[in-house]
């Protein structure tokens, strides 16, 4: 059986663990090389290890996407290792904080606006140019949230910016389309990553209404965004462009 993302090169932002790292496996499993990109050098060289023990393929390249002079050598070294650039998840985001607004720091908030908007605008503009280059297209997948969907109490940066991740994604979609390149974003609902049980612990009253999010009565679970994220990029969506999809067991519709 063919394998969904064969021959192709993928690059995955934030894949040094949780849903990053989900979907850095996935692209491996299904075919791809793969470019793991973190700016924790432990756990991405270990995400890019375990690819290559699966009997994948896979380099790790260290870079803070908020940066863009290391967003640019992050692609360029994908380009290097690999050759070329086919697929690509922005998955690396930063939540900085909490809180209600009347009381929240603009640092605070500015600095989850770059971590979380911004970076995935850079990620974007350098993918896209090495797509452009090469003349053959492309797919490319953002991580918004759905805490972008209606709003979240307490947690109103990270919505306003996943928000904006949404609005980038169709935007990007209208610029590209014409040039073969796909950009749609997929929106996790309430999953089970090591940042979300720090978030419980942080935040303890949001934890059993989280919990209770999705219709589906349980936490969603990393691999199921990366099997979203790897059918978006793959040939089975090569008319969905502009999208986004909630993975969130029904959170949306509760």
């Amino acid at each position: 059986m063919t394998k969904l993302l064969a021959n192709k090169v993928g690059l995955v932002t934030g894949a040094g663990g949780g849903i990053g790292r989900a979907i850095a496996e996935a692209f491996a499993r299904e075919g791809a090389k793969v470019v793991v990109a973190d700016f924790n050098e432990e756990t991405g060289a270990e995400t890019a290890q375990l690819i290559r023990d699966a009997g994948g393929e896979a380099v790790f390249v260290r870079a803070d996407v908020s940066d863009e002079a290391q967003v640019k050598a992050m692609v360029e070294q994908a380009v290097k290792s690999f050759g070329r650039l086919d697929i690509a998840c922005n998955s690396a985001a930063v939540s900085r904080g909490s809180g209600p607004i009347h009381k929240f720091e603009r640092k605070v908030f500015d600095d989850t606006l770059e971590m979380c908007l911004t970076n995935s605008w850079l990620c974007l503009k350098h993918e896209v140019e090495v797509m452009l280059a090469q003349g053959e297209g492309g797919s490319i997948v953002n991580i918004s949230s759905n805490a972008s969907l209606r709003g979240q109490a307490n947690n109103t940066a990270y919505a306003a910016a996943k928000g904006g991740v949404n609005i980038l994604t169709k935007s990007a979609a209208a610029e590209y389309g014409g040039k073969g390149i796909r950009i749609n974003a997929v929106s996790p609902g309430v999953i089970r990553t090591p940042g979300l049980e720090k978030y419980f612990e942080e935040q303890p009253q949001m934890a059993a209404g989280l919990k209770s999010a999705a219709v589906m009565n349980r936490l969603g679970e990393p691999v199921e965004i990366a099997e979203a994220v790897v059918f978006l990029c793959s040939d089975r969506a090569s008319f969905i462009t502009g999208q986004l999809l909630s993975v969130d067991g029904g959170g949306a519709v509760r």
